[in-house]
């Protein structure tokens, strides 16, 4: 695992609020990002890609987000658009993964719609928190299929909202997936959360754009060319444990950025009314063991089913609960370490251009995703 030297890291890190601010990743971080492979971490070889096991491509998940998290964030996102490779056709797959700074963006949600025309499909749509937009080379999306002529079909374009026929209505869809180039697709630049802010995760919307046969597959279709076991792992459990990896290196960021205010501050907070310079190094180890321990389930959980996985076992639902449980233990822990400590770091801690900041904003903002959410 090549990680990113310290010289590298103090440059990422130096810009954090200024790529906050202009809420996109400079060149020459994506550069660093293409050099390494890392948007190709599950395209396989003969694509050009750089094919990584599940243990691994997660190391290098927590890595990069514990150097900032939007960057974190995208090659994340970004190196989960492989997954798409095994189902696409041959020649579509090439136009899509071999170029160096190949990246996918899009949304598994089909909030779009497809009517079936001669020699592929009229599409129509929007979707929403597509990571990556502005750089991707390539976009996929989901829709659902109406199987009727072009001229039963009404689209109007306010919000996006899509007007069918009756008869189009009532016939049951059937859900695919579509490739779009960038020419083909608009971005809305509607991404403003409060953290992750240079992950411009903005919608794309498509207007009626003929899409070929060719550029429409279903994950349910493997093309049978690319067999490479982390093809067939369960996706959410893959999901998670990505978004899981996200976490775990905010959470650790922040609890090295903890220490740091706390030795600034330690001459003042020793002579406070309350030692407050030992209560805080005190509560930084409670938390630091929690997440800890934490961490290590959830690492032994992935290593264990990704080891059956390969040897060629089917995962269990209890094998796939074991694995979705301790993700999303590990990812409350990175969250309750940092609520935790962050009201007795100081007024400093609650200014946006403080690092500390940055780092529980975006914090907040991987662990709002519902696949990390306990629900029990």
């Amino acid at each position: 695992m090549n990680h990113f030297t310290d010289e590298e890291i103090r440059i990422i890190r130096d810009q954090a609020l200024t790529i906050e601010r202009e809420g996109k990743l400079p060149q020459q971080l994506l550069q660093w990002i293409y050099e390494r492979g890392l948007f190709k971490l599950f395209v396989p070889a003969e694509l050009q890609g750089n094919m990584t096991e599940l243990p691994e491509a997660l190391k290098w998940f927590e890595h990069t987000s514990w150097i900032n998290g939007s960057f974190g964030w995208l090659v994340t996102i970004g190196s989960g658009g492989g997954f798409f490779a095994p189902f696409m056709t041959p020649e579509v797959a090439k136009d899509a993964y071999k170029r160096k700074d190949a990246v996918v963006a899009g949304s598994g949600h089909p909030s779009g719609t497809a009517v079936k025309v001669e020699g592929g499909y009229r599409v129509s749509g929007r979707w929403k928190f597509c990571s990556g937009s502005t750089y991707a080379t390539v976009f996929t999306a989901n829709c659902s299929v109406k199987d009727q002529p072009e001229s039963d079909a009404v689209v109007e374009f306010e919000g996006i909202s899509t007007e069918l026929s009756a008869k189009a209505t009532e016939a049951e869809s059937v859900i695919r997936s579509f490739v779009f180039w960038p020419d083909e697709v608009e971005i809305v630049q509607d991404w403003n959360a409060f953290g992750l802010r240079a992950t411009e995760s903005h919608s794309i919307v498509v207007h009626d754009v003929f899409v070929h046969d060719e550029r429409s597959f279903s994950i349910m279709e493997p093309n049978g060319l690319y067999d490479n076991p982390i093809y067939s792992y369960p996706f959410l459990p893959f999901a998670e444990a990505s978004f899981a990896a996200v976490s775990i290196g905010l959470a650790t960021h922040f609890l090295e950025e903890a220490r740091n205010i706390a030795e600034r501050n330690r001459t003042v907070w020793e002579h406070a009314s309350v030692n407050r310079y030992e209560a805080i190094l005190n509560k930084i180890m409670v938390q630091n063991e929690l997440l800890t321990e934490a961490v290590s389930a959830f690492y032994q959980a992935i290593e264990q089913s990704w080891n059956e996985h390969t040897q060629g076992k089917v995962l269990t639902d209890t094998d796939v609960q074991e694995v979705s449980f301790r993700c999303k233990e590990a990812g409350q822990a990175a969250l309750s370490s940092a609520n935790a400590l962050f009201p007795y770091l100081g007024i400093h801690a609650v200014m946006e251009d403080a690092p500390i900041n940055q780092i529980y904003r975006d914090l907040q903002t991987v662990c709002h995703h519902s696949l990390l959410v306990k629900f029990d």
